[in-house]
């Protein structure tokens, strides 16, 4: 894996500081499923950025990677995630909504992982309150926002890259446009990089911290984007000199 580069602003804030894992307070292991949806639970679909307690670059800084939270309750949030860890792996987890939240991976699930989520008396309240004011908002397709740009979110995160030596990895589109998509993944390639995102071909012309920026070589209509960057096909590949050419 490649050196992280700098952190550059994504459109997700993060805390001014970001607290290392050896402060998150060790989980118990024992989660009873059972009492998972225990009072409000909510399906959603909100951007965020984790970290796994043992993930780390080769610099032996914890890598950071884009997730979305697809279902949550006061006791347990299941995350659509690039990078799954071991099941009781710890896990810190931050969202413009809910801020820091952290606990331990209880299962996992395609495309991503549960976790269990360990809070103080005062910070379950205040995520009490969270839980039933977003279940208010049935008729809302997203949470409010004050920003407004071009880029999209998918239905479905889940893709796969293509390399130009054949090789697939799966990741996370944290969000796209007509002519590029933001993807995180267990991958760092250089800026100039060719590859492809589901059948997008594209380079790549920024990193950030949980992941890089993919331009395409071809604009096409959002539906259409988004309908490849989903495509599966594991006998398709792109002409020979497709991810040579950029």
């Amino acid at each position: 894996m490649l050196p992280m580069a700098p952190q550059r602003n994504t459109g997700m804030p993060m805390p001014a500081h970001a607290p290392d894992m050896n402060d998150v307070v060790e989980v118990p292991v024992q989660m009873p499923v059972d009492e998972w949806r225990e009072d409000v639970s909510v399906i959603a679909s909100i951007p965020g950025r984790y970290m796994l307690a043992n993930k780390r670059n080769l610099k032996g800084d914890r890598c950071q990677f884009a997730c979305r939270i697809v279902n949550v309750s006061l006791d347990a949030m299941t995350l659509a995630a690039p990078v799954p860890g071991p099941l009781n792996e710890r896990v810190i987890v931050y969202t413009e909504p809910f801020g820091r939240l952290h606990g331990l991976i209880t299962r996992l699930v395609t495309n991503g992982f549960v976790m269990s989520i360990h809070a103080s008396a005062h910070t379950r309240e205040k995520l009490r309150a969270k839980l039933a004011w977003l279940a208010k908002q049935k008729d809302a397709p997203d949470l409010p926002d004050g920003r407004r740009h071009a880029r999209a979110v998918p239905r479905n995160p889940s893709a796969t890259i293509l390399l130009a030596d054949g090789s697939t990895t799966s990741c996370l589109v944290i969000d796209f446009s007509d002519c590029g998509a933001a993807v995180s993944a267990d991958l760092y390639p250089d800026v100039g990089t060719p590859l492809a995102v589901g059948k997008m071909i594209g380079r790549v012309v920024r990193r950030f911290a949980e992941g890089f920026a993919v331009e395409f070589v071809a604009q096409e209509s959002l539906a259409e984007v988004e309908r490849k960057l989903a495509s599966v096909d594991s006998a398709w590949r792109p002409s020979p000199m497709a991810l040579r050419r950029q």
